[in-house]
């Protein structure tokens, strides 16, 4: 790039930065014109060309990227930050086009409506309702866990290879947008990451590369976690950005799925969010639903956690803390704690007569 070039590219990184802090203004505006209208397109483009590939091209991509950054710091010091007024357009060039092609490809949804919005439901509820909606949830778990389980203290084990769970989700899909043609998802872009170690040392079950538009999905979890977080990833990808409503959208997909693993890991899923928000609320009330529930559940949460345990280390709080931030930083006011809109999303939804359970 010529030197007027790269100004102007500077130049544009906080102007880019302004006007998306305007954004949340505009949210109908992201609704219509972006996340119903250019996004879908990019996102086939992405999904069906890159899809193919057997590998992560994001994964790949994000490798060069540390490489480039590292080999950057190592050339700074080595020429004792010289030139200044040469590498600094040039850094802030490279960040203007990175931010911009970030926030086309995908990062405009996180601008998006509010879910509870288009789906014409409430974002409030009473303790009375989320014991209502528990009460079902556990119901219903407990009666998968029955069907599934050798006994109703032992986990359910999902012997199922992990390509298998992943076509499965995938059908998870095709099922619901039967009901919901928003959902349908063209363009089978569903992938595990060959970071899934780091992965589970920082603390993540996968993410979406918003590059390449690829799910990635950490491959070492608990199988038992596997039908919602790749539910959850494909959430993403269909343009809902925000991380409490894809876990909606996992427990949606997942809860009326046509096998009866991936319901369970879907009811068990719900559950865990709306028994978390209850013994925030009432402890008493807690405890008297937990020993309703069969002990294979809470063995199958037990698993998960120890899972999480044996890859606990100092940096965890870092990584924990940094995505807290993003998360603020991309129009999630509450952070990580934004995660309990899920609940409100479950209660309102299936509170709704027109919606059953």
């Amino acid at each position: 790039m010529n030197k007027k070039t790269t100004l102007i590219l500077a130049i544009l990184l906080p102007v880019q930065v302004i006007l998306l802090s305007l954004l949340h203004r505009g949210s109908l505006f992201i609704e219509s014109f972006y996340s119903n209208g250019i996004y879908p397109v990019i996102s086939s483009i992405l999904r069906y060309s890159i899809g193919i590939l057997p590998f992560s091209l994001g994964d790949l991509l994000y490798a060069l990227l540390v490489i480039l950054l590292l080999k950057w710091i190592w050339r700074r010091f080595s020429q004792k930050f010289k030139n200044p007024k040469q590498w600094i357009p040039d850094s802030l060039a490279a960040l203007s086009i990175i931010y911009f092609c970030f926030h086309l490809f995908w990062g405009f949804n996180y601008y998006r409506q509010p879910l509870h919005k288009t789906l014409e439901i409430d974002n409030e509820y009473t303790t009375e309702e989320l014991v209502t909606l528990s009460e079902i949830l556990i119901s219903r778990s407990n009666e998968l866990h029955d069907d599934l389980a050798e006994n109703d203290s032992a986990s359910v084990k999902f012997e199922i290879s992990k390509n298998e769970l992943f076509r499965r989700t995938i059908e998870g899909y095709n099922h619901i947008a039967l009901n919901y043609p928003e959902l349908k998802y063209k363009g089978n872009s569903l992938k595990r990451s060959i970071y899934s170690i780091p992965l589970s040392y920082m603390g993540f079950n996968g993410y979406l590369n918003p590059l390449t538009n690829e799910a990635q999905v950490n491959s070492i979890i608990v199988p038992y976690k596997i039908p919602t977080t790749a539910s959850h990833e494909i959430g993403h990808q269909l343009g809902f950005a925000k991380e409490n409503e894809a876990n909606f959208i996992a427990c949606l997909v997942t809860m009326n799925h046509t096998d009866p693993h991936f319901r369970y890991s879907g009811y068990t899923f719900a559950l865990s969010y709306c028994l978390s928000e209850i013994f925030r609320r009432d402890k008493e009330e807690g405890d008297r639903l937990l020993e309703s529930m069969n002990p294979g559940i809470v063995e199958n949460y037990r698993e998960v956690q120890e899972f999480w345990l044996e890859h606990e280390n100092p940096l965890e709080p870092i990584f924990a803390a940094t995505y807290n931030r993003y998360l603020i930083a991309n129009n999630q006011a509450g952070g990580m704690k934004s995660y309990s809109y899920v609940v409100a999303l479950l209660v309102n939804y299936y509170k709704d007569s027109r919606n059953d359970l």
